[in-house]
């Protein structure tokens, strides 16, 4: 589980109700019509921008934020080396039924034993790589449009409830539930972007990156596997990819 995705979005909703509570009963800011527009609304309009099946499957990519965990680029270098060592001493065919971390490392591995020319692994990886990528940007793309409907949603909410509340100025008892309208959506929309939606589209572009970054590191090492490369060079190379801090060198392991 990312703790980080999980206790940011707590601790900032704890922030906020905390802050309500310090000006009375917290259920004054409950209010059924305003999240009807809010939440139904903005759910409904961000529908409209995507297929049925994209936005159906909008929880399942959510839950990438929370429990989706990508493998550490040092341990993707590690395995590349260590096959990269077996082939060496006992030829390509000894890392077939081999296993490893990754599924995609598993298929390249595979086309590296049943003999494809480099041009061709380094073209059927890449474009797998690059469909993976397209399918999680798309639910990063739910959650941004998300961000962007909720808060127009609240000013429509808000637009509603002026409109009532200014129908209906000879009656005092209907003021304030129109104000109530008017204010609260315009709370649920700015929340519901902030505090949930865009930081989950930016964590959904996070673990896109890391993925792609994996991805990289497969490709790039399969193909010298192929060639033969030294298993050390392999592991020079490929570190070249991770920023300093992240390499991890001989000494220190």
């Amino acid at each position: 589980m990312d703790l980080a995705t999980l206790i940011g979005i707590l601790a900032a909703l704890g922030v906020v109700i905390g802050a309500m509570s310090q000006g009375g009963d917290v259920m004054i800011f409950v209010n059924t019509p305003s999240l009807l527009i809010v939440v139904g609304g903005s759910l409904f309009t961000v529908m409209i921008k995507f297929t049925l099946g994209q936005f159906l499957s909008a929880g399942k990519v959510a839950a990438k934020a929370f429990f989706f965990k990508t493998i550490h680029p040092n341990v993707i270098i590690a395995e590349v080396v260590a096959c990269a060592d077996l082939a060496r001493k006992n030829g390509i065919l000894a890392l077939e039924g081999r296993e490893v971390p990754v599924p995609f490392m598993e298929r390249g591995m595979q086309m590296l034993v049943d003999g494809l020319e480099a041009e061709q692994i380094r073209e059927m990886l890449e474009v797998e790589s690059d469909l993976i990528a397209e399918r999680h940007e798309a639910g990063s793309r739910i959650f941004k449009s998300l961000g962007d409907v909720a808060p127009a949603m609240g000013m429509i909410g808000t637009l509603i409830g002026l409109v009532q509340m200014l129908s209906n100025m000879s009656d005092p008892k209907a003021i304030g539930p129109a104000m109530a309208v008017a204010l609260l959506t315009t709370l649920y929309g700015a929340m519901i972007a902030t505090v949930i939606a865009l930081p989950i589209a930016d964590k959904l572009d996070l673990r896109n990156l890391e993925e792609n970054l994996n991805s990289r590191l497969i490709i790039e090492g399969l193909l010298a596997i192929q060639e033969g490369q030294n298993p050390r060079i392999i592991e020079a190379k490929l570190k070249t990819f991770l920023p300093e801090k992240k390499r991890i060198t001989e000494e220190k392991k």
